[in-house]
């Protein structure tokens, strides 16, 4: 069955209503769940969708066995984290539908890809907190929609603790989506080690919202 047919099945499942699961988020949360063999991404080893291929829909945490290197990824539907080491470790990328015919067009450094991660899908609100000072001190402020430079509305350069409510989250190095990026998912981060940053620079930030 085609992934378009796929969407409107689910949708219709979400729509019907379910007894076990009366509220519309968790009942859409666990029927995506269930889908989730539509969502994968495929990696080849070598440019323009050539070589050696790996197809995958869930976490991976060493990729090492698959394929040597990674010079372009398909992405057929979802959205992933992939990880240039094992175990989720060393620069990450985000990565949504389409077609990314070399390494450069994910904004990677190199074709050392080893680990990926699946980004549950979600359609709910969005809402953290980010802080001046670890340990949530210090100035606060509350964002529900994407930011393009931290420092225009946050008025620091420095992210130091942040508290995801709702949703999953991209942060930047750099303003406008660029440079290192770094996956937040629901919880709390006392420290930006905790997102496995090297250090408290956040230039730009926005939730994952395409699946």
């Amino acid at each position: 069955m085609e992934a378009r047919q796929l969407r409107r099945d689910v949708e219709a499942l979400i729509s019907s209503g379910d007894a076990r699961y009366p509220d519309r988020l968790e009942r859409e949360a666990m029927i995506l769940s269930s889908f989730a063999g539509i969502i994968m991404i495929i990696f080849y080893e070598d440019k323009n969708f050539l070589g050696r291929s790996y197809e995958c829909s869930n976490d991976c945490t060493d990729l090492h066995s698959y394929f040597s290197r990674c010079n372009s990824i398909r992405v057929e539907s979802g959205c992933f984290m992939i990880y240039e080491r094992p175990n989720f470790m060393g620069h990450q990328y985000f990565m949504k539908r389409g077609e990314y015919p070399e390494y450069q067009r994910w904004m990677g450094f190199s074709s050392y890809i080893r680990s990926s991660r699946m980004i549950p899908p979600y359609r709910g609100s969005y809402k953290l907190r980010i802080y001046e000072e670890p340990d949530f001190g210090g100035h606060v402020m509350e964002f529900m929609d994407d930011c393009p430079c931290v420092s225009d509305r946050f008025h620091y350069r420095h992210v130091y603790s942040s508290n995801v409510a709702y949703g999953f989250w991209i942060f930047y190095e750099y303003p406008n989506y660029r440079g290192r990026q770094y996956l937040l998912k629901p919880g709390e981060y006392r420290r930006y080690r905790d997102w496995c940053a090297t250090c408290a620079i956040v230039g730009s930030f926005r939730r994952v919202a395409e699946f």
